[in-house]
Order: structure tokens, then sequence, then C-alpha cells
């Protein structure tokens, strides 16, 4: 369920009115996304997707993601592209919501990740880092390290009922992680999408029928951070099978693109093993808050924070790059 808020026939066509796109030809809500309301949207000048920001989204913050999409769309990044109004405004608002309208992208995401997928996101998410060069706004990342101490307190009362003794093995591989983590300026950092899973990149298939990446999308955890934690989010989000294994293969495909791109230096393949579990804590704290936090019956739908405990076991066991793929 993605759509939180309804939009009226009326109040469609008087915010199409501050754009020059011609008129209304279809409108339907998008299902899939958990955190704001999501319409499909055609007009005489072709498809498009409107977005209403939810309360989950800092409004302050929606001018850094919309910049850098089009910053990296500028730069030939196939992202969506924010559309400006006749006034040059992209963001506006609808139904006491923030809103913006952004270029549709074709393509499919991977319900099942194949090792074929692997190389052109790797080269993908590189492409990402470079385009990200020159733009200047910068926004810590809140779902980073210094974050993670807080979100692990906010689970202490009802963490324990996910699996006895969850909370203490979490406090042991936090302090692990806090102290290995890198210093400040000691790898290079830039902008990162911090969020690339499976469903947001598109694939199409080339001639030969391999896919390629046609799309990414979805920047709203966009942020400043280590460009290798981006790589590091990836492996732990593409690299493992239903069966919770991890496919060396995959890894080494993802990074192996990824360094051809942009070639990672010495410090950062070293620093993998922990940027890895760094994501791994990252996303099971989010989702253990979540399904600690979040009412029954709640349109928000929760996703297993035990998921991300066998992968935090895995690279907490996976102490060398070459374990990881790197």
């Amino acid at each position: 369920m993605a759509v939180y808020t309804e939009v009226s026939d009326e109040a469609l066509r008087a915010f199409l009115a501050e754009y020059d796109l011609g008129g209304l030809l279809a409108f339907r809500g998008i299902a899939e996304g958990v955190e704001n309301s999501n319409y499909a949207l055609r007009t005489e000048r072709g498809d498009f997707i409107l977005t209403l920001y939810e309360k989950r989204v800092d409004p302050a913050e929606l001018p850094y993601f919309l910049g850098l999409m089009d910053h990296l769309a500028a730069r030939g990044l196939p992202c969506p592209t924010p559309v400006h109004g006749r006034d040059g405004v992209a963001l506006r608002s609808l139904c006491g919501r923030p809103a913006a309208i952004c270029t549709f992208l074709e393509g499919v995401w991977p319900r099942r990740v194949r090792p074929e997928h692997l190389a052109p996101l790797g080269a993908a998410l590189a492409r990402l880092h470079a385009a990200g060069e020159g733009f200047e706004a910068l926004r810590p990342n809140a779902l980073g390290p210094a974050g993670w101490p807080k979100l692990l307190d906010g689970c202490r009362l009802r963490g324990d009922e996910v699996a006895p003794g969850l909370i203490a093995e979490l406090d042991l591989h936090l302090a692990d992680i806090l102290a290995g983590w890198p210093k400040p300026g000691a790898l290079p950092a830039g902008q990162i999408h911090a969020d690339l899973f499976p469903d947001n990149v598109f694939f199409l298939p080339d001639a030969e029928g391999r896919p390629q990446v046609s799309g990414l999308i979805d920047f709203y955890f966009a942020c400043t951070d280590l460009l290798a934690y981006d790589l590091a989010v990836c492996v732990n989000a593409w690299c493992f099978e239903l069966d919770g294994s991890f496919n060396v293969t995959k890894a080494r495909a993802l990074v192996g693109a990824y360094a051809a791109v942009r070639p990672l230096s010495p410090a950062e393949r070293a620093a993998l093993p922990v940027l890895c579990r760094g994501a791994a804590i990252r996303f099971l704290l989010t989702r253990l808050y979540d399904w600690t936090h979040t009412p029954a019956g709640a349109l928000v739908t929760r996703k297993d924070p035990l998921e991300y405990l066998r992968k935090l076991r895995f690279f907490a066991r996976a102490e060398t790059p070459g374990a990881i793929g790197a």
C-alpha cells in the first residue's frame, strides 16, 4: 500500500495547470513503496510519476533529494528527473502535502537476482558516485554510525521478543563495528544512494538479452557519506540467496564491475568487511525498530529484522576482503 493521500480530479487538474505537460490522459495509484503516495501520471507530453511526500519525510530535506536527482540526471545517470513548473519550481504542494512530478523510467526490477545482474549494478553504482561529484549540498547520514546507538536504545524494551538475547548480541556487534569504523577523512566520501535494493534498480535486456541497468530510483535515503559504504549496502542487499547463503560469485561481479569504473583504494578494500557489518546492522536496527514500534493493522509492512541478523553474523565471521568478494 503506497497511496496514503487521495488526490481528487479537481485538485490534480489545478496542480497540473502549473506545468507545461499538456492535457491529462491517465492517472492511477501505485501500490509499491511504503514511504510516500505515488501515482502513475500520463499526459499529452508522456508518462510521469507524481509523488506526495508523507509525514515520514522531512520537507526541509526535499530540496536536497530533488536537487541531487537533477544533478545526476544532467550528468547522464538514468534516474528520475524532477519536472519543473512554468515558474521553474519543482517542489510544490498538493492536498496538503509537499509534491513533485518526476520523469518515468522504463524497466523492471528483478524479483529474483541472477548473477548477470551484478556487474551492471556495480558499474551503475560507480557511475552514480562519479556523477555526484560537484553537487555542493550536503546531507549527513542520519542512519549512519552516529545514529545506530540511539536506534538500538529504542529497541531495548521489546527487542528480545523478536529473538531471545538479541539486544545483548547487538550490543557486542555494535561496539565492535564502531571501534573498527574508518576515521573521518580516511576514505573517499560523496553523494551516495544508501538504499540501492533490487526494487530500486530497473533493468532492460540489451540486443543479446543480457540485463542492463535502465534506471535507479528512490533517492529519499540519499546522503553524503563514504562511497564504499554504498557498495557495502549493495553487497548486503544483492549477494545473499533465498536460503540465506552468501554468493561470493555475485559479490565478486559487483565489486569488480564497480572498481572497473571507479577504482577502489587499498584502504577502501580493507574496510569493506566492517562496512558490510555496518550496513547489515543499519538495516537490522531500522527493521527491528519498525517491528517493535509499528501497531498491529498499520499500513506499513514490517520487514523481518532477523534476515539481517543472519547477514551480520556472516560478515562478523568474514574478516578479510576476499571472503566477501573484494
